[in-house]
């Protein structure tokens, strides 16, 4: 019976280190908490600079400063994390947005970051917003956008498909992120805050490095989901369609022809109006030279 249990523990033991032998050829060599890496390169562009202010007149708070500051601390991170890290700027200068796309195309095995901070005329505008455009570019969107949202405390204003110009003419998977509302008293004052622009870096460098997004608040009210163009473990509605400025642009046009309408048949009203009482005026002088003439005879 001793030497029946002791041959068991030798098979077990010679098992167990079979499989440990066997692991490294079997097992994904990922990290806890992180999906694979899919590039070795991030291009990181820090929005504006230089003459570009960033940003709607008037505004207080400069978003190529905060832009450039969150991008910087970006890419200390993923240096630590072991990417090649490129920068379209490092200091208060202008780029154009073709040197900025000629810049992400250098490099194959990469991705393209843009920081931005968002702006509106209405004050109470706030939340967080991330832009793609191809459909290799909505996983990396999806990543960065649950984090950002997950560790901040504005509004989730969903993740959005749009053809802006480094998104559109970069051939590298490419996020534009929207960082929060400089023209919100409340989200500018955090953006003035290293501790928020140093969270905000992390959040980004979660995304990118791949670590499980996070339960985040929902979308706001009033925004149209759309299906999400990559398959993912759990059903987040945070993909949104952009046709809500698409319809806010078509009311606006369509007021304005309304407009032109309502303004060119009021001149057409004058003119027939204007015409009509000159007819009235030439029947009436006509028929008044009539009678004179009549009482001359």
């Amino acid at each position: 019976m001793v030497a029946h249990l002791a041959r068991a523990a030798w098979r077990a033991r010679l098992l167990g280190s079979f499989l440990v032998a066997l692991a490294p050829f079997v097992l994904p060599t990922v990290s806890a908490g992180s999906a694979p890496r899919n590039f070795s390169t991030v291009v990181i562009d820090p929005g504006h600079g230089g003459i570009d202010r960033g940003g709607i007149p008037g505004q207080r708070v400069p978003e190529k400063t905060m832009a450039l500051d969150v991008a910087q601390r970006l890419g200390a991170k993923l240096r630590q994390a072991g990417y090649h890290v490129i920068m379209t700027r490092n200091d208060d200068v202008f780029v154009s947005l073709g040197e900025r796309v000629r810049i992400a195309n250098q490099y194959r095995d990469a991705a393209f970051v843009c920081i931005h901070f968002n702006s509106a005329t209405r004050e109470g505008a706030n939340g967080i917003e991330t832009y793609y455009y191809s459909t290799k570019s909505a996983a990396l969107a999806a990543n960065i956008h649950r984090q950002v949202v997950a560790g901040t405390m504005t509004d989730n204003r969903g993740i959005r498909r749009r053809g802006y110009f480094v998104l559109r003419r970069t051939s590298i998977p490419a996020v534009l992120v929207e960082c929060g509302f400089l023209t919100n008293p409340t989200e500018a004052r955090l953006a003035l805050q290293v501790s928020y622009r140093e969270r905000l870096a992390q959040r980004i460098a979660n995304g990118i490095i791949g670590k499980p997004p996070e339960i985040h608040r929902p979308v706001i009210a009033g925004l149209t989901h759309v299906p999400a163009p990559i398959r993912q473990p759990i059903n987040y509605y945070d993909f949104v369609s952009a046709a809500p400025e698409y319809h806010a642009r078509t009311r606006q046009s369509s007021r304005s022809r309304s407009r032109h309408k309502s303004s060119s048949s009021s001149s057409k009203k004058k003119k027939s109006s204007s015409s009509s009482s000159k007819k009235k005026s030439s029947t009436s002088s006509s028929k008044k030279k009539k009678s004179k003439h009549s009482d001359e005879e």
